[in-house]
């Protein structure tokens, strides 16, 4: 892991792109605040509608940087949430345009998976994770089902639980509206 760790830093501080395993599904991710790696992103994916994509930080304390407050029910939900919960979070702040949705959104997990969580500790950044997919394709749901496109067009590609084929699905995921109660988007 170690290893992993080294060489995905220095892509990420390069400006790169990586291919890596999340407490969910296995992404696509670069650092959250370079747009014009983002905008790589996009293009590995073959997605032309920019939708936004979804940010892991390694501490609840760290979402206060990106977004402009964090509703209690929101710290409560994510502090007791057992499986990986995304919540989408209104007025993103310190981030690029091209991450956030049309109405300035942005969605954040806290990771849990040691990888994740020592990378961005190290880096000291949060971290891009979108599917490891073409857009429209089906989502992998282990390092084996990601399509040799996606493999080839990343600048690093993890080692790190490549041969674990256990399943993964993606995470909960839950907005927080503008009064601060939390809807649930998907189970």
């Amino acid at each position: 892991m170690e290893n992993d760790i080294i060489n995905s830093l220095k892509v990420l501080l390069n400006g790169g792109v990586i291919l890596y395993p999340t407490d969910t599904i296995w992404g696509l991710g670069c650092d959250a605040t370079n747009a014009i790696a983002i905008d790589r992103i996009f293009e590995i994916k073959n997605r032309k509608d920019k939708e936004s994509m979804l940010i892991l930080l390694d501490r609840i304390e760290e979402v206060s940087k990106y977004v402009s407050g964090i509703p209690a029910e929101a710290k409560k939900l994510i502090e007791s949430s057992v499986s990986p919960v995304t919540v989408i979070y209104p007025s993103a702040q310190n981030l690029p345009q091209n991450i956030l949705a049309d109405d300035q959104s942005i969605g954040i997990r806290i990771t849990k998976d040691p990888f994740c969580s020592e990378l961005i500790r190290r880096f000291g950044k949060p971290l891009v994770s979108t599917s490891a997919n073409i857009s429209g394709s089906p989502n992998p749901g282990n390092f084996s089902e990601i399509e040799d496109d996606i493999i080839m067009e990343a600048d690093y590609v993890v080692r790190w639980r490549q041969n674990d084929y256990t399943r993964s699905i993606p995470s909960t995921i839950c907005k927080v509206d503008e009064q601060g109660k939390i809807i649930n988007i998907r189970k």
